[in-house]
């Protein structure tokens, strides 16, 4: 049964998406099994998931994966999960994910080290297992003598909040307590960490999310999760999915180029010469893909520098496909293609579970 805090806190969460319109509870069809599903194991209608309600393949993709590697299995590694999604969401410059795992942490793990790691000050740190995946997750570099499981279940994490990370920073607002009054707002976060905290000390089963994509291979960049076949099997579902939705809406040459700047060691994002760098990188291309090639470029690279005119643009460009499920595939997409790098790179090496000598 969905909690009274849980349907409290609906009209405050889909207050927090814009530039899409919220879908509100209950939905249908699969939109009301996530959304059902996701208040009663998350504590609430969490927005980073519930801002892909148009498209409910994608939602339905996106909580698969969240679900199967942050929420279940022993809550006793649950402040792991939580400190690699609070590290991985300060590396990317997410205020908004940043802000919501660190109270989840601090809820879980109540503590100086679970306030450190929120802070983003993760050498100061005394818990050396905290602090090594937190550090892991902020610096992309995994520590060495990994049980393959945790390896698995850690980098799981750490791909979907550099998916939700980009999300977040393109369609929510910059703080899960920005529609708070300013002397609210201290309430705001002892609420917040006492009901996350509730939450992450309870026991979800793996293997039960509320979802029905069909069964995926795990092709060879995810082999990472492979020696936890729940996440396995979630990843390659949930990978499949989004990059099925996105092939319906992002042109060939939009895909050809965003794969080629991934597969680029050399590439490192726009710096502070944004237009330069958009101008270059989709230079060649037809005049018509130029704002979807930008808003996808921004998306990987710079989710934090997406406007609402990048969007307009590209709903303009794109005309029938420029509606709320059409950008919510678009986005996923690229903010896939971005995370899906980032985990591979991220990933423990050697064959022990399945990933390439580095």
């Amino acid at each position: 049964m969905t909690s009274l805090f849980a349907r409290g806190a609906r009209r405050l969460s889909l207050g927090h998406i814009q530039h899409l319109a919220a879908v509100p509870p209950p939905g249908s069809g699969a939109v009301a099994a996530v959304y059902r599903q996701m208040e009663n194991e998350f504590g609430m209608l969490a927005p980073p998931v519930a801002l892909h309600a148009a498209a409910p393949e994608v939602l339905e993709a996106v909580w698969l994966i969240l679900r199967e590697t942050l929420l279940a299995g022993d809550p006793g590694e649950r402040a792991g999960k939580e400190a690699m999604a609070a590290a991985v969401s300060f590396a990317n410059s997410c205020p908004y994910c940043v802000e919501v795992h660190g109270a989840a942490l601090i809820g879980s793990r109540p503590g100086g080290d679970a306030e450190l790691i929120a802070a983003g000050r993760i050498g100061e740190v005394r818990d050396a297992g905290l602090r090594s995946t937190a550090g892991w997750g902020r610096d992309g570099v995994a520590p060495a003598g990994l049980d393959p499981r945790r390896s698995a279940v850690l980098t799981g994490v750490g791909l979907i909040f550099h998916y939700l990370n980009r999300m977040v920073n393109v369609f929510l607002l910059d703080s899960p307590l920005a529609p708070i009054p300013p002397r609210g707002r201290v309430a705001g976060r002892r609420v917040a960490i006492r009901v996350m905290g509730r939450f992450a000390r309870a026991v979800v089963p793996a293997g039960a999310a509320a979802v029905h994509l069909p069964p995926r291979a795990l092709p060879p960049d995810l082999a990472w999760s492979s020696p936890v076949a729940t996440v396995a099997d979630a990843v390659a579902r949930g990978c499949g999915a989004i990059a099925g939705a996105g092939e319906r809406v992002v042109p060939a040459g939009v895909r050809a180029l965003l794969a080629e700047r991934l597969a680029d060691p050399a590439e490192s994002g726009p710096g502070l010469d944004i237009h330069g760098w958009l101008a270059g990188a989709t230079r060649g291309l037809p005049a018509d893909e130029i704002p979807a090639a930008r808003l996808a470029l921004l998306v990987a690279y710079a989710s934090y520098r997406v406007t609402g005119e990048h969007v307009a643009a590209y709903r303009a460009a794109v005309g029938g496909d420029g509606g709320d499920d059409g950008v919510v595939r678009f986005a996923g997409w690229a903010a896939m293609a971005a995370a899906r790098s980032a985990a591979a790179a991220m990933a423990v090496p050697g064959d022990e579970n399945g990933v390439r000598n580095r």
